[in-house]
């Protein structure tokens, strides 16, 4: 990949980043299809995050944003997508006339990743954590016509998601301690570090039909690795960042099909194939 003086920009922005394999992802699809971009991380904190998002505007450039930046990040944008107002987070954005156009693509992500799992059928969901990808879950029930319950260390804050997510259309509730659902969802970021406490306990993750957790590490995560060993059908976020993934480069390059399986092996050449891949993955 030359970068030269025409080269457009693409950049993930978010606080710690240094994680995320955005870069590597979408960089094995722009060198595949020969365009002329790059696509880099932008650490940034919450206090700099108006002033860099009106510099991608200035400038043309578009991307993704990350966590913590998200729902920050829907009222910085100068435009919504209609998914991106009832998410109420913003993880992707690109330039039209001078201004930026926010939209939600962790929405597409979690349903693919669902249906990749094998819980498309799932009617009971569980969802750990209240941030912008929380969000996007809940929205991602409501399409797949799911009940959502809401658990968070803050039951109150459990109770005004609930509430937020109601007001959305969204079947939801706070989670009862004895419930058993049928997928449980991780939107927490414990798991980024191998010493991270679990999203959820062992005896109750045992009796889970099957698990999702968005985060994503080599070798998949403590969490997905425990729920492997009880037989619950798991895996990581890799399946969720490849498909909003690939619905952003279609906001990217509206006139170019993402190379899919360019970008999924370029996150397995990083994080090793999942347990239980299909072959070829």
């Amino acid at each position: 990949m030359e970068i030269n003086a025409k080269t457009r920009l693409l950049a993930v922005i978010g606080d710690p980043v240094s994680h995320s394999l955005s870069p590597t992802m979408h960089n094995a699809a722009l060198e595949a299809l020969g365009l002329d971009a790059v696509y880099v991380a932008l650490r940034c904190p919450a206090s700099a995050l108006g002033t860099l998002l009106a510099a991608c505007a200035a400038v043309g450039a578009a991307g993704n944003v990350t966590v913590p930046h998200k729902e920050a990040a829907a009222r910085a944008v100068g435009r919504q997508t209609e998914l991106c107002a009832r998410v109420g987070a913003c993880n992707t954005f690109w330039s039209e006339a001078g201004g930026l156009v926010g939209d939600n693509t962790d929405v597409a992500g979690v349903l693919a990743a669902v249906e990749r799992l094998g819980a498309a059928a799932a009617r009971s969901w569980l969802l750990l954590g209240t941030g912008g990808a929380a969000r996007a879950v809940a929205i991602a029930a409501a399409l797949a016509r799911a009940e959502l319950h809401v658990l968070s260390r803050d039951r109150a804050r459990a109770e005004q998601f609930a509430e937020w997510a109601r007001g959305r259309g969204v079947t939801a509730e706070r989670a009862e301690t004895q419930l058993t659902p049928d997928l449980a969802i991780n939107t927490t970021p414990l798991g980024l570090k191998e010493s991270d406490p679990l999203p959820l306990d062992p005896e109750r993750s045992a009796r889970l039909g099957a698990a999702l957790d968005l985060v994503y590490a080599p070798g998949e995560t403590r969490w997905v690795r425990l729920l492997h060993a009880a037989a619950v059908p798991a895996q990581d976020g890799r399946e969720t960042l490849l498909h909003q993934g690939v619905a952003a480069f279609a906001r990217f390059f509206p006139e170019t099909p993402a190379p899919v399986e360019v970008m999924r092996a370029a996150l397995a050449r990083v994080l090793g194939s999942p347990q239980g891949a299909p072959a070829g993955v």
